[in-house]
């Protein structure tokens, strides 16, 4: 049975938001039918944007960059009072479960005073004037949008009581608000819905309130219910292949046996067009095409295609031959100067599928003078200008909708799907519902690239005082927006050398020890795999890495791992977040031989994070075995205690969901959950054969402590928990076994524990034995 807990303060911090120390708040009534009101605020002085000297990121960092890009165009952000008394908001960001929708509804009722359920967030399309601001990603929706979000609901909340003030010739300052209703002494009361229209402005014109205190918060930082929980338990939830668009019919694709190979040539299009329910081939630049009227006559037609490939980009490639580049492309660390001890490791890290529960899909129906788009996308500006590029249309000319999706971890910052979906909606001059199958996902899906770290600690008389970190990686794309954020927004005098990867890895490194000269660089090995930008990006290796050797260096001192931690924590936030966990998590207790406990701290997005966890690595444990096809047992997580301080917290129900979600992708690329590469494809081709954390392994204690609000900005929360969460299991790993681990998932060099499925077809053969594997 897995606990949750959550600590809050009774006490609040100063009122007035982060932002507005050094920023001022504009916000605007626009021209519409009903009242539209929007907020904005004053972009950040040269100071402020420029990006310091690598490792800096105590003053700026990659949450910094991003909401900077956001506020130029912060008040082009609307929300709409509607004469039935509801509030409309168009979220600019992607919802794929993390829970923005509900947190932006909280933060709407919470200025207007309104009731949580009579505010109507729907999603967005693609509005190109919006530029970077409606980019999904680096954990920063809220921390980017809380106060323009706010600002123009304050607006409106405002407005309405000046309208009713007007209406009724009576003081502003006597007027009380609740529910969404305003009231006088007088008897006289008026809804929201009332005075929208009468409210309306006829020009757009600036109008500035101020925001709700803090003191005042009756929503903001309470405990709520996702708003999409019904539908999403009930099976109303809408996500892409759930629209009603007329005559799109279900559409997959061939691929080929290696990354990146392309279709020459269909020696077969006229037999498989004969196929029951075929409508439609097509060669598009990814493979082939096939439209029918199930997706399980697809799968038939595309099992027959007799296809001939050309090659792909690194058909060569293994973990051998890819590990070998990475050493050889990594630095070596410095000598150790004379009387100094020196700690050295090296780490590698295997490719790990990006690939969510919602296999990639999208709706396309592209005429000869326009085109529609139905897709979950994170950056859909680009997915916008791309398709229409593609196709040879204007831009103006195609319509991206932006559907919810179930899951994405930075898979959906890349449209890969939309874009076959158009390609293929083109080819057939028919609408499309395209789908990947689950083995598209593992083997041409986006990954996490393939890492080795190499580090040196020296230390003497007690003190650390150097810390050398050489991190190279395949390379990762960032071809979805952020290279374009990285290089629109930062001046080239500010950006000086660096590459888009390693400005982005110098924005989000960050040591939580004060070791010393530190040095933590990254180099990448220009590879064309599909990578992408995975939940936590370079964090979890990185902190992994790091953590491990602050253990070596404890050991070293002869000093306890996590009062060694405290003693070289930079800040009192870390050191506070390492007392909780201490406390609550029962460090140092007794445990039995084989079983010990880890403890790792991360500092990421504005927020400090931390866990402890106990792992059972005892033969007994290890070896146990679960009564499931090929199913992956191993070292055991037992209990995990996670502490986190996000500055200020919005809803600490999705906080904690967030928190527990992150554990258990922690848990999984520390132990068990990776890629193998040979012949340029990865081996795995499924969730059966990637083994992700299951419930034989997911800890049967869990306590998620949220500690009281340290700032008036909320951090950043989507990605927080996976790297501390990582770290720890690898510390517990090496203390229970009594050898530090050095590859990941740890389990990467046992024999495989599946028959991994055919290159060729692209997609097994659908399963006919699933009532016999379950149980």
């Amino acid at each position: 049975m897995t606990s949750h807990r959550a600590l809050r303060a009774t006490t609040r911090p100063p009122d007035e938001p982060g932002l507005t120390g050094r920023r001022r708040f504009l916000g605007y009534l626009l021209a519409a039918p009903t009242l539209v009101a929007a907020g904005r605020l004053a972009g950040p002085t040269a100071a402020e944007a420029a990006v310091p000297s690598p490792g800096l990121t105590d003053a700026y960092d990659l949450s910094d960059a991003l909401t900077h890009a956001a506020l130029p165009t912060s008040n082009l952000i609307t929300v709409a009072v509607n004469p039935d008394g509801t509030v409309s908001f168009a979220l600019h960001r992607a919802e794929v479960g993390q829970g923005i929708t509900t947190a932006v509804a909280m933060l709407i009722a919470e200025e207007m005073s309104l009731p949580l359920e009579k505010v109507r967030i729907t999603l967005a399309d693609a509005r190109s004037e919006l530029v970077f601001n409606q980019l999904t990603g680096g954990s920063n929706t809220i921390h980017a949008i809380y106060t323009p979000v706010r600002l123009a609901a304050a607006v409106a909340r405002e407005r309405m009581k000046l309208t009713a003030a007007q209406q009724w010739h009576v003081p502003v300052a006597e007027l009380d608000l609740a529910d969404g209703v305003i009231t006088h002494r007088s008897g006289k009361r008026a809804t929201y819905g009332s005075l929208a229209k009468t409210a309306a402005s006829s020009t757009t014109r600036e109008f500035t309130p101020a925001l709700k205190p803090a003191s005042e918060f009756t929503i903001i930082g309470r405990p709520q219910n996702r708003i999409d929980a019904l539908a999403a338990v009930t099976g109303r939830k809408q996500f892409a292949m759930d629209l009603d668009v007329p005559g799109a019919k279900p559409t997959m694709v061939r691929r080929a046996p290696t990354i990146n190979g392309t279709a020459r040539s269909i020696r077969n299009v006229d037999q498989v067009l004969t196929m029951p329910g075929i409508t439609d081939v097509a060669i598009i630049s990814t493979g082939v095409a096939v439209r029918g009227e199930t997706f399980g006559q697809c799968i038939d037609a595309v099992r027959a295609l007799d296809v001939t490939w050309a090659p792909g980009t690194v058909d060569g490639e293994s973990d051998e031959t890819l590990l070998r580049k990475l050493k050889a492309a990594t630095p070596p660390v410095k000598p150790a100067l004379p009387l100094t001890t020196a700690v050295d490791a090296e780490f590698t890290f295997a490719f790990a599928s990006n690939t969510p529960l919602e296999t990639n899909c999208a709706v396309a129906d592209v005429r000869k003078d326009r085109a529609e788009i139905w897709s979950s996308l994170k950056v859909p500006i680009i997915a916008k200008q791309q398709i229409a590029q593609r196709l040879g249309l204007p831009e103006t000319a195609v319509t991206v909708h932006v559907v919810e999706g179930g899951g994405s971890f930075g898979r959906h910052l890349f449209h890969d799907a939309a874009m076959e979906a158009a390609e293929a909606s083109r080819a057939f001059g028919k609408p499309v519902r395209l789908m990947w199958h689950r083995t598209d996902d593992f083997r041409h899906g986006r990954a996490h690239p393939m890492c080795f770290s190499r580090i040196r600690a020296t230390c003497a008389a007690g003190e650390v005082l150097s810390f050398e970190q050489y991190h190279t990686s395949v390379k990762t794309d960032f071809g979805h927006g952020f290279g374009e954020l990285i290089t629109g927004t930062v001046t080239e005098p500010e950006l000086g050398n660096y590459s888009v990867a390693q400005t982005i890895f110098l924005l989000s490194q960050h040591s939580p020890y004060a070791f010393g000269v530190t040095t933590q660089l990254l180099n990448e090995v220009p590879l064309e795999f599909h990578t992408g930008s995975m939940r936590n990006v370079y964090s979890p290796n990185v902190r992994c890495a790091q953590e491990l050797v602050v253990d070596r260096l404890a050991a070293e001192m002869g000093k306890d791992p996590l009062a060694f931690r405290r003693e070289f924590a930079r800040e009192e936030r870390y050191r506070k977040v390492l007392d909780v966990l201490a406390e609550k998590g029962r460090w140092g207790r007794s445990l039995p031989a084989g079983v010990a406990q880890g403890v790792a701290l991360a500092h990421e997005y504005k927020a400090v994070a931390g866990a402890l966890v106990e792992i059972d690595a005892r033969p007994e444990t290890v070896g146990r075995e679960v009564p499931v096809h090929e199913g992956v047992t191993g070292p055991r997580v037992t209990r995990v205690t996670f502490v986190v301080d996000p500055g200020l917290c919005i809803n600490p129900r999705g906080l904690e969901a967030q928190m527990l979600g992150g554990i258990n992708d922690g848990i999984a690329t520390a132990l068990t959950f990776g890629l193998h590469i040979e012949g340029g494809l990865p081996l795995e081709g499924s969730w059966d054969n990637g083994f992700y954390t299951r419930q034989w392994n997911v800890p049967p204690e869990v306590e998620i402590i949220i500690m009281p609000d340290s700032g008036d900005d909320p951090g950043g929360a989507g990605e927080l928990a996976v790297a501390p969460t990582m770290a720890a299991v690898a510390c517990a790993y090496a203390r229970a076994t009594g050898t530090m681990p050095t590859t990941f998932p740890i389990n990467h060099h046992d024999p495989l524990r599946f028959a991994p499925l055919p290159r060729e077809p692209s997609i097994p053969q659908s399963p006919t034995d699933g009532l016999d594997k379950a149980f």
